[in-house]
């Protein structure tokens, strides 16, 4: 059993639960949308944009910032240049919580996205009312059928989705789903054996279409490591790990641009 086998194993329970106790309804009294889409895509000549993540813990990391105060963290990225910001809300596996969201986006005026793995339509409604503006779908938790349903749902919803791939078969799929996403997250994690493939960010980049939004995820460290998926096609990085080490978070994020 993989370690994203055994995630998703533990969110079928706790969504189950969370269903069992009732099904939220949209709330219509909250903001406006913040488009992740237009905060990352970025013209020629423009520098790269961040999409700084919020992330106490990780299965493959262990222990990153335990306790960090999200609405902190989130204020310090958004003064340090992020262009969004991501934030971890799953719990056993990543130290996050729901209650994030809404604490970040009371503290900032930056697109919130809500990283976590989203498998029914129970936790997009979630989202909605806890303010996200986007969410995250992971193609590789995901049947066919089933991410055309969850966007869908985000379309009804008012939220955006970052599809995520980690395979170029994954890409194929993404890209012939009814509704084809155009905000795509380039995973360089093989989620089997943890290796990072930072070669995949320039791989996708020559198959997808110019309207397409690329984030370039996992294993980015350096500015010479933005500067290269920059290069490599990709309109923004989605950064967390590197950023949450540091003493500074926000002045980490700073370094990463030359």
């Amino acid at each position: 059993m993989s370690v994203l086998d055994k995630i998703l194993a533990t969110k079928r329970e706790e969504v189950a639960a969370l269903k069992a106790a009732g099904y939220p309804k949209k709330d219509p009294t909250r903001g406006a949308t913040r488009s992740l889409t237009q905060a990352l895509r970025r013209k020629k000549g423009e520098p790269i944009r961040v999409l700084a993540e919020i992330k106490r813990a990780s299965p493959s990391a262990g222990p990153i910032r335990p306790g960090a105060d999200p609405a902190a963290i989130g204020k310090a990225y958004a003064a340090a240049g992020a262009a969004a910001v991501s934030v971890l809300t799953d719990k056993p596996f990543f130290d996050g919580d729901i209650a994030f969201l809404k604490q970040v986006r009371d503290a900032i005026e930056l697109p919130i996205l809500r990283k976590d793995f989203i498998i029914d339509p129970y936790q997009i409604v979630e989202a909605q009312r806890r303010g996200a503006d986007a969410l995250l779908l992971i193609k590789a938790a995901l049947s066919t059928e089933e991410l055309e349903q969850m966007l869908r749902e985000c379309g009804n919803y008012g939220i955006e989705a970052l599809v995520e791939v980690h395979t170029l078969e994954e890409l194929e799929d993404v890209m012939s789903v009814t509704g084809r996403p155009t905000l795509i997250g380039v995973n360089h994690r093989d989620l089997a054996t943890f290796e990072i493939d930072m070669t995949l960010t320039e791989q996708v980049a020559l198959r997808v279409p110019a309207d397409v939004v690329l984030v370039a995820e996992s294993g980015i460290k350096t500015a010479d490591d933005v500067a290269m998926l920059a290069d490599a096609g990709a309109h923004a990085v989605l950064v967390g790990e590197s950023l949450m080490r540091a003493p500074s978070p926000g002045d980490a994020l700073k370094a990463l641009w030359r």
